[in-house]
């Protein structure tokens, strides 16, 4: 219990809030409905592109983020973000990892939704898999940018970490695939944006051997 206490107090603060409200969120639903369920999910603000479009629920691009479809894609996402999400965090702060987690979040959503426009198949979605692919889009452009040589952790490591997230994710059966892509691109894109050539701050997370 002292090593969770401990790893939990050593994550940062956004970071560790945003998991935690997303554990809730999940574990409140769940225990009031099931969370599989496509119907139940819509009605607590999964994403759809025919309500977002003709009810005007543009809500839901930001709602969804924080729902999950079963316990498997809750613990997958969070495992990912304490982990990618922390380490972007420290390195660049807390006000442009807000912005790059939300933004581009909002972008994936957002590329998802235009993907459906065109195709016409609209479907059901949730999860903060497209916020999470922001973070992993920046932490790929922090490794271009410094030629895999991040201060204090290892670029091929990260970089190694960032490439596995993204193919799992689009190799995964029923996941939005799109929503993965553009919340990548946005991360990338944002990253060079709101820290270009800023100086990092050092995170030993994955230290070199």
């Amino acid at each position: 219990m002292d090593e969770l206490r401990d790893f939990l107090r050593s994550r940062g603060k956004i970071t560790l809030t945003l998991v935690v409200v997303n554990i809730l969120i999940f574990f409140v639903m769940d225990f009031r409905g099931n969370t599989e369920n496509g119907a139940y999910m819509l009605a607590h603000g999964a994403a759809y592109g025919s309500l977002i479009l003709e009810n005007g629920e543009y809500y839901r691009l930001f709602t969804s983020m924080f729902l999950h479809f079963g316990i498997e894609h809750l613990f997958g996402n969070m495992l990912t973000l304490i982990f990618l999400g922390d380490l972007l965090e420290k390195m660049i702060g807390k006000f442009r990892f807000i912005l790059i987690y939300f933004l581009g979040g909002l972008a994936g959503n957002l590329l998802s939704l235009a993907k459906e426009m065109i195709t016409g198949n609209y479907a059901i979605s949730a999860g903060a898999s497209g916020a999470i692919f922001a973070v992993v889009g920046a932490l790929v452009f922090l490794v271009v940018r410094h030629r895999g040589k991040l201060p204090g952790t290892s670029g091929q490591r990260l970089a190694v970490m960032a490439l596995l997230t993204l193919a799992d994710g689009f190799v995964s059966t029923g996941v939005d695939y799109m929503a993965h892509l553009g919340g990548m691109a946005a991360g990338f894109v944002l990253a060079a944006i709101l820290v270009g050539r800023r100086k990092l701050k050092v995170v030993p997370s994955f230290p070199e051997e």
